[in-house]
C-alpha cells in the first residue's frame, strides 16, 4: 500500500493562511485581549504605505486664558500648533522546517493547526517587542517620561513604603492626575501577582463559558509576563490605558511562502510580517538603528524615543516596587 505524505505546499493556501494567522495572533495575545494593544484601520493603512517611519501629525491642545469681550479692545490671536507622533515600521520574519511542524501536518485540518502554531509564536513575539519598547521608552529621563514614572523601590522610610499594595498602586495610578480613569489594566511579573494574591487583592473573573479566568487588581485586568524587568528585589509593573499601544498590520511583499529542500527532503514554511506596534504619544527617533528597520535591542534603546504627547495623555505608567521590605533599612 502506498502512503501519501502530506507536505507543506499541499496544505498552505497563502490567501487564507495569512489573514488567519493575523486574526489568531490577536485572539492569543493577552495584551490585545486586555485592550492594551488596539488595532485600527488607520494604522493598517499607515503600515502599508511604505517607508521605514510613519508620521502621525496631531494638533496640540489650545492654551491661554479667555478674554472679556469689548468694543474697545480686539481679542488677542493665539496660535494653533501642530506636532507629530512617529512610529517605526517593523519588518520581521521566521522560517520553519517540516520537522518543526510534523505533528500539525498529521491532523485533520493541518493548515489551521499550523496557523495556530504560527499565531502563538507571533503572539509571544509581539509581547517581547512590547516589553522591549517599554524598556526604551522608560530607559532614561531624556525620553521625558518622568511624569509617567512612580518609583517607590528606594523609599522605605516606614515598613512597606516600598512594597506594592492597594495603597501604593493607587498612588501610581494617580500619576496621571485627572486622567487616571483612562488606565484600565496592569502588566505584572508572576511573583508580583503571587504576592498580591497572598494578600487577597487579586480577584478572578470569567469572561465567558469555556475560557480561563482572568486575574484583576483594583478592578483592572492583569496580564502576567515574566519577561518584565526585575533585579535585586525591585520589580517593574506597568499600568496601561485602553489602546496604549497601537497596532497596524501592513503587507509584506510575500507574507507566506513554502519551499522544499531537495537535498534534505524537508519542506519549509516562511512567514513574514510588516507591522506597527507603537506606544501612542512617544515618537520613535530612529537615531540608533543600523538596519532597515529596528531590532528589539534598538527598540530598547532610550535614545530612539521621545515623548510628544502631554504626560497624562500617554496612557502608560511605570511602577517600580518591591515585594517585601528590607526591615533593616527602616529601623
Amino acid at each position: 500500500m502506498t502512503v501519501t505524505k502530506t507536505i507543506i505546499n499541499d496544505v498552505i493556501v497563502p490567501e487564507v493562511f495569512n489573514p488567519y494567522v493575523i486574526e489568531r495572533t490577536a485572539e492569543l495575545s493577552a495584551f490585545y485581549q486586555s485592550g492594551i494593544i488596539a488595532r485600527t484601520p488607520a494604522l493598517d493603512v499607515l503600515a502599508s504605505s511604505g517607508g521605514k517611519l510613519v508620521n502621525m501629525p496631531f494638533w496640540e491642545d489650545l492654551s491661554g486664558d479667555d478674554e472679556v469681550l469689548s468694543d474697545q479692545t480686539a481679542l488677542t490671536v493665539g496660535k494653533i500648533t501642530a506636532a507629530q507622533d512617529v512610529a517605526a515600521l517593523l519588518a520581521r520574519g521566521r522560517a520553519w522546517s517540516v520537522n518543526d511542524l510534523a505533528k500539525a501536518l498529521s491532523g485533520d485540518d493541518p493548515m489551521a493547526a499550523i496557523g495556530d502554531l504560527v499565531a502563538a509564536y507571533w503572539a509571544r513575539r509581539f509581547q517581547a517587542i512590547l516589553v522591549k519598547t517599554l524598556d526604551g521608552v522608560f530607559g532614561n529621563n531624556a525620553t521625558l517620561m518622568t511624569g509617567n514614572k512612580h518609583d517607590i523601590s528606594g523609599s522605605a522610610v516606614a515598613e512597606d513604603d516600598d512594597v506594592i499594595s492597594a495603597k501604593t498602586a493607587v498612588d501610581a495610578i494617580y500619576k496621571l492626575g485627572d486622567s487616571a480613569d483612562k488606565l484600565t489594566g496592569f502588566a505584572m511579573h508572576s511573583a508580583t501577582v503571587a504576592k498580591l494574591a497572598k494578600d487577597d487583592l487579586i480577584e478572578y473573573i470569567k469572561p465567558s463559558e469555556g475560557e480561563p479566568e482572568v486575574p484583576t487588581f483594583l478592578g483592572k485586568r492583569v496580564v502576567v509576563d515574566d519577561s518584565l524587568p526585575q533585579a535585586e528585589g525591585v520589580y517593574t509593573t506597568y499600568i496601561f490605558g485602553s489602546g496604549a499601544f497601537g497596532w497596524g498590520e501592513g503587507g509584506a511583499p510575500v507574507p507566506t511562502e513554502t519551499a522544499r529542500d531537495a537535498l534534505s527532503g524537508d519542506d519549509i514554511l516562511v512567514h513574514r510580517r510588516h507591522f506597527i506596534l507603537h506606544p501612542r504619544g512617544v515618537a520613535f527617533q530612529n537615531d540608533q538603528v543600523s538596519g532597515p528597520t529596528p531590532s528589539n535591542t534598538e527598540l530598547a534603546d532610550y535614545r530612539n524615543w521621545l515623548r510628544v504627547y502631554e504626560s497624562k495623555n500617554v496612557r502608560i505608567v511605570q511602577f517600580k516596587h518591591k515585594l517585601t521590605t528590607d526591615y533593616s533599612a527602616v529601623q
